[in-house]
């Protein structure tokens, strides 16, 4: 699998949680808010599309989470979270001005450099558009090294869709198709689940690499819409959700069949994962 350089954090810290103030807090849904994080001391580091942190509540413990700001640069760390446990409520209450732990970043990340020339597909399902959102970010900023970009977004309600701003900002620049499951009346949109936008995007499958995000089930049928479409399993690039404790690959709570998110992924090709995605509560 191609993908970009690892961010190896140093040894002596790797387990160890910096502390990061909270500089910003924005609600995006009823569940999910933003959070913005500065280091108390030092520089904040460099974090690849696609990586993830580790964030401890203090007291309380420690998640991972994907880093949803934009990439490759030092600046604040950006945290989409949604509070579904103790430890992410936790961390959604963060007010301006307290301190959470971060370790990482951790994982390797979205191999969007090597779509260069070509078309970029992104297909994300609820809060799964997060770790996508730097991906994003990435193919706006250097918008003329490819071909056609089409992000594909499916949320459970109106209310659910995250950046919904950000989305029509978009729009200037690339294609953006979104999609709800169910509608009420105020909704003008499309109604029904993200994979079914695959049909109608805009991309060369001999070409193209596409970027999935989402629900485990979502991105089954979102894999079987884009190899029905011609995309070829080496260019379809998933990114994998499985219990995270440590980060490093020592718990070997994340392992998925013989390899360990944390440590080799969680960014991998469909080609890679095929076999292990076919049995069932893998």
């Amino acid at each position: 699998m191609a993908t970009a350089t690892v961010t190896e954090p140093h040894a002596a810290s790797a387990m160890t949680p910096r502390a990061f103030r909270v500089a910003g807090r924005e609600q995006d849904t009823a569940d999910t808010w933003t959070l913005t994080l500065e280091p108390v001391d030092g520089e904040p580091p460099a974090i690849a599309p696609g990586q993830f942190m580790m964030v401890y509540a203090f007291g309380i413990g420690e998640v991972p989470i994907s880093v949803s700001g934009p990439p490759g640069r030092p600046g604040p760390v950006v945290l989409t979270v949604r509070a579904v446990g103790a430890v992410t409520n936790a961390v959604c209450a963060a007010q301006p001005g307290s301190a959470l732990g971060l370790r990482g970043p951790f994982g390797n990340s979205w191999p969007v450099d090597d779509a260069a020339g070509g078309d970029v597909v992104v297909v994300a399902g609820g809060i799964g558009l997060a770790p996508l959102r730097p991906l994003v970010l990435r193919a706006l900023e250097r918008r003329a090294d490819y071909g056609s970009v089409s992000v594909l977004y499916g949320a459970r309600t109106p209310a659910d869709l995250l950046y919904v701003s950000q989305l029509e900002e978009w729009r200037a620049a690339i294609d953006v198709a979104v999609t709800v499951d169910t509608a009420g009346g105020g909704w003008h949109g499309q109604v029904g689940v993200v994979p079914k936008l695959v049909a109608g995007a805009r991309f060369r499958p001999e070409s193209a690499h596409a970027f999935v995000c989402g629900p485990e089930v979502m991105m089954q049928f979102t894999i079987e819409a884009l190899t029905d479409r011609g995309l070829a399993p080496e260019r379809i690039h998933l990114s994998m959700e499985r219990h995270m404790d440590c980060g490093v690959g020592l718990c070997g709570h994340c392992q998925l069949g013989p390899t360990l998110i944390c440590r080799d992924g969680p960014v991998y090709s469909y080609a890679e994962l095929a076999s292990l995605l076919e049995v069932r509560h893998l």
